[in-house]
């Protein structure tokens, strides 16, 4: 423990520095000598990977703590000449005394030299040096060490400014506890717009005298908050638009360089009730954590969206989003950033083009495909199939509450490419292949044992064997006898059911059964999604309703027809009124 020699009392500051001081005037005392150590800034520096800090006097809270009128800017500027190899950056936090205009406290993070930028508050924390005595500081200059203007000088010129009231601002503080409810974002980067779905400034475009009815459009009354690179930019705006008539304009300190910019009615604190997060969340609208915002997935019946769909979806993005569209690994399309006040104009929009959103929740989920047919191994229309599937049982059952979500996929071939063993339910293309054991001639190289990935086939005594257990199906080796031993193949449907992709992985189990019919295969999938909501537990995923009944048990009962005989019954039940999915 130390004393802090800004007030006096006991903190923790368990330094080497210090500690030699101490040691040394420990000594002298022992001496005969007649001093006294004052005590610690808490200056302090650390190096992590790509990024310094250093700190030394009275943080915010400590100053106000001690009886300060604080006021505090963030500053970001060059750690060097912008044009030097390796320049970087500084961003940097002053506190001080309003009334005394002394300086309390420097914070700096940044790349570099943070270790100097320190040092100098150290200096004029420790002689008591004001904001004033600082602004024509003759410190170091040359391109590889420092900017012409000194960026500790330009902080403490910032800062002037704010006190002087030459510029009005709001801290990164405020602006994340919401200082800024209520104010339109105005961006003014140098670079263009970087800012969806907010309005652009050219700053250089900003001369003489401005329209009757306001830049903006707006009344000049409004409350406008100014958001460029690094703060500079916002500043100059908001000097020419004081000389325009404008009233109510804030500078956000460090602007998008050191915020997250919140727009619509994201920009204040979150709003929105647990109970509407939850509704809206039904409807495929998931809360963007700390904000009022939500990034909502449209549906697509297969993965596959049109031309027109696309432009629609482009067209909402930009209208009521931050104008980004992500894909899930779904193939499910999320417009990021909605505010919850523009969720019901968004679906209306979505409406008009025929898309929908939704997909969360405990019930059965869209269908993701892969390219089916369309690709040089696809044994079945996976499109097609998919969407038959999304009416039939998305959208059919869409009322049907289950246990847990309901996933399903629908892949061309064997080679799984949209894992439909990791999901509840999984259908895979198959090509049977059959061979006509009289005309295969047993060729010393054969041409159907060479194609097989598996290694399925192999000539035996003079003819072609295949082996039922290592082949998967996968049609490959159709077609390719030259002597037409093997050119007939039965297309099919494998089913995996019990797959789960997450913090518990499970791999599917294939029902016994090789399906041919398409119309068997979705009943088995009817039976599926029955038998889950039925014998499932709250909360559990369908892997674990199969483990714990069994996979024999549950196979009989897809492959027979009791389940189906029961449907109204199991519809109809008062099951799962709270299911187990949370995204």
């Amino acid at each position: 423990m130390v004393t802090n020699r800004m007030t006096g009392e006991r903190q923790w500051s368990p330094m080497g520095s210090s500690a030699n001081m101490e040691g040394r005037t420990l000594a002298l005392a022992l001496g005969g000598e007649a001093v006294s150590y004052p005590g610690v800034l808490g200056t302090g520096v650390v190096k992590l990977p790509g990024l310094n800090g250093g700190r030394t006097g009275l943080t915010e809270e400590a100053a106000k703590a001690a009886g300060y009128d604080v006021e505090t800017v963030l500053a970001v500027t060059d750690d060097k000449a912008h044009y030097y190899p390796d320049s970087s950056f500084f961003a940097t936090k002053l506190i001080a005394d309003r009334k005394s205009r002394r300086l309390l406290g420097i914070q700096v993070l940044g790349p570099g030299a943070v270790d100097k930028m320190t040092d100098i508050g150290v200096m004029a924390v420790t002689f008591g040096g004001t904001l004033d005595q600082m602004t024509s500081l003759d410190l170091a200059y040359a391109p590889p060490f420092s900017t012409a203007i000194h960026p500790f000088v330009t902080a403490v010129q910032i800062l002037l400014n704010k006190l002087d009231g030459v510029m009005d601002s709001f801290t990164p503080a405020e602006y994340m506890d919401g200082a800024a409810a209520g104010y339109r974002v105005i961006d003014v980067n140098p670079a263009g717009p970087t800012i969806p779905g907010v309005t652009y400034v050219d700053l250089n475009k900003v001369q003489g005298e401005m329209p009757e009815q306001g830049f903006f459009g707006m009344g000049k009354e409004e409350k406008l908050l100014l958001v460029c690179a690094k703060g500079k930019r916002a500043y100059l705006l908001q000097n020419r638009l004081k000389y325009y008539g404008y009233t109510n304009t804030k500078v956000l300190e460090g602007s998008s360089f050191f915020n997250v910019i919140r727009t619509g009615s994201a920009a204040g604190k979150v709003t929105v009730s647990p109970e509407d997060i939850t509704r809206v969340k039904a409807l495929g609208c998931l809360h963007n954590k700390g904000t009022n915002n939500f990034n909502v997935r449209v549906i697509t019946r297969n993965g596959k969206v049109t031309a027109e769909e696309n432009r629609c979806i482009a067209d909402a993005a930009a209208l009521y989003g931050s104008g980004d569209v992500v894909m899930t690994t779904r193939l499910t399309m999320e417009i990021v950033g909605v505010p919850y006040d523009k969720i019901d104009e968004l679906r209306d929009f979505l409406a008009g083009a025929g898309l929908e959103t939704g997909g969360t929740g405990s019930k059965v989920r869209p269908v993701v495909a892969c390219k089916g047919t369309t690709c040089q191994y696809g044994q079945l229309d996976s499109y097609a199939l998919s969407e038959k599937i999304h009416e039939r049982f998305y959208h059919g059952y869409y009322e049907v509450k289950l246990p847990h979500k309901f996933k399903i996929a629908v892949g061309g071939c064997p080679n799984n490419c949209v894992k439909p063993d990791l999901n509840d339910f999984g259908i895979v293309g198959q090509r049977i292949p059959s061979y006509n054991v009289d005309i295969c001639r047993g060729c010393g190289k054969c041409q159907i044992a060479d194609i097989c990935p598996m290694g399925a086939a192999q000539v035996t005594d003079g003819k072609l064997v295949i082996d039922g257990d290592t082949c998967n199906n996968c049609g490959r080796c159709i077609g390719k006898c030259p002597f037409h031993a093997a050119d007939e193949g039965t297309y099919g449907y494998k089913v995996y059911i019990g797959g789960r992709w997450g913090k518990k992985t499970a791999h599917g189990q294939a029902l016994d059964k090789i399906f041919t019919i398409e119309e068997e295969v979705l009943s088995v999938l009817e039976k599926a999604i029955l038998l889950f909501r039925e014998q499932g537990n709250t909360g559990e995923r369908f892997a674990d309703t199969v483990n714990r009944i069994g996979f024999e048990n549950v196979q009989e009962q897809l492959l027979g027809d009791e389940l189906l005989s029961r449907k109204e019954n199991i519809v109809g039940a008062k099951l799962h009124l709270k299911g187990g999915a949370t995204c």
